[in-house]
Formats: structure tokens, C-alpha cells, sequence
């Protein structure tokens, strides 16, 4: 892992990336009129420097289906299944149970362009099993489930489970994905075979911004990636963040 001396290049890292990108924000509501403002990718959705979403508790479930879905697609396939889904059920874990138990090839279909749609159709039964679960046993809509928990669910991962606390519950748990380990190790900071525990214990222990710029730094990360780590050899016209290479 990464010499201590160093560690610091992790905030000025994002302060370049900020200052190359400006704010993301990031995660994009399909019931929201925002513009991404890199242009990239998905287009609508994003609100940049508004930091209170999700606004409600269909939003907070809309964050939660959408990290599920997102596993191994791009987020123009989430965005595309969402809006399949929107029209026939509404965001939050009874609806989905029951659409999903009641109507499987509708459901299935819905979600068919994220691929992967037996695996994930059941990984929305259990995410959605266990917020009912949960509410019941807290008697608390907004009650935030330990990482933990969420990570004895079937079909949740580490970053499934970041994401989630992430940017559903809005909690300072840094989301390590593909793009994080390209960037990081071309740069020398980690090594490819590092762990992702390791990884993310690294950023949140010398990463210095708060919650909301947790967001920011996930978000860029991927739009900076999206431009110069999408294809192999990764970073080598990656003259904006040259100057940080150990």
C-alpha cells in the first residue's frame, strides 16, 4: 500500500479532479430534470451541489435497486431499466416484492438490458425482503442498516453495500470500484492485487472531505476514468493527473 508520504495526494488528487470536472452530482434520479454537466454518458437526473437527494424514501429505494442493477453494466442500461420498472411499480421494497413475486416475466423483462436478469431478479427479492424486514423490526423508515447487515445479503457486495450506504443513507463509506483500482494503480498508490478492504481503508483514512464530497470523489473518479482508463494500456494520455504518479 501506499508510502505514508504520499498520503496527502489523495485530497489533491481530488482537488484537480474538481477542478477539472466541477461538482457531478451525483446519483442521478430519473424523476429529476437535472443535466449531467460533463455531458457524458446518462445525461438527466443529476443535481449538482444539491446534496439533500434522495428527497424521499422512493429515491432512497431508487438508489438501492439502482446498485443492484448496476453490477456489471454501464449506468445507461441502470437508467434504461429503471424507467422500465418506474412504469409498472412504484420504488420501494413492498412494490418490488410483490410485482417481482406476482408478474416475473414483466419484472424480468423491465430489467433485461442490465443483463444478468435471473441473478438480479432475485438479488431485488432479497434487498427488498430485508428493508420490509428491517422497517418492521425498527419500526423506522429512515433507520440506516450497518454495513454488516447488508452484506449478509445475497447478491451484496462490498461495493453494492458502499453505494448504497453511500448514497442512499448518506453515510462516509468510500465506494472502491474498477475504475478507482485503474486510476490508483497506474499511479502507484496501489498495487492491482490489493484488496478492497485495504483499498477503501486507505481512502477513508487519508481522504479528508466529508460525506457529500465522498459523493464527489466516487463520481469523478468515474468520469475521469470514462475518458482515460476505459481501455488498455490504462492512463497513458492521462496528462491531468501525470503530476501524482509515484
Amino acid at each position: 500500500m501506499i508510502n505514508s508520504k504520499y498520503k496527502n495526494n489523495l485530497n489533491l488528487i481530488f482537488d484537480k479532479l474538481l477542478k477539472t470536472y466541477s461538482y457531478q452530482g451525483w446519483w442521478p434520479f430519473i424523476d429529476y430534470d437535472g443535466v449531467n454537466p460533463t455531458k457524458t454518458g446518462a445525461i438527466s437526473g443529476y443535481h449538482p451541489k444539491d446534496y439533500d437527494f434522495p428527497k424521499n424514501s422512493n429515491q432512497k429505494f431508487e438508489v438501492i435497486i439502482g446498485s443492484i442493477l448496476t453490477q456489471n453494466t454501464t449506468w445507461p442500461s441502470v437508467e434504461q431499466a429503471l424507467n422500465n420498472l418506474n412504469k409498472l411499480v412504484d420504488f420501494d421494497p413492498l412494490s418490488i416484492l410483490e410485482f417481482a413475486n406476482n408478474n416475473e416475466e414483466p419484472f424480468k423483462n423491465a430489467i433485461r438490458c442490465v443483463g444478468f436478469v435471473n441473478q438480479k431478479t432475485e438479488y431485488l427479492k432479497n434487498i427488498s425482503n430485508f428493508y420490509i424486514d428491517l422497517k418492521e423490526d425498527l419500526d423506522k423508515e429512515d433507520e440506516i442498516p450497518s454495513r454488516k447487515d447488508l452484506l449478509a445479503v445475497k447478491g451484496i457486495g462490498n461495493e453494492t453495500a458502499d453505494s448504497i450506504l453511500l448514497f442512499a443513507h448518506k453515510q462516509k463509506e468510500f465506494k472502491v470500484d474498477s475504475y478507482t483500482k485503474r486510476i490508483f494503480t497506474y499511479l502507484g498508490y496501489i498495487k492491482e492485487n490489493d484488496s478492497y478492504m485495504s483499498i477503501k481503508n486507505f481512502f477513508e483514512t487519508n481522504f479528508s472531505g466529508d460525506v457529500n464530497m465522498f459523493q464527489e470523489y466516487h463520481a469523478l473518479i468515474v468520469e475521469h476514468a470514462k475518458r482515460y482508463y476505459s481501455k488498455k494500456p490504462y492512463g497513458v494520455n492521462d496528462k491531468i493527473l501525470n503530476e501524482f504518479k509515484i
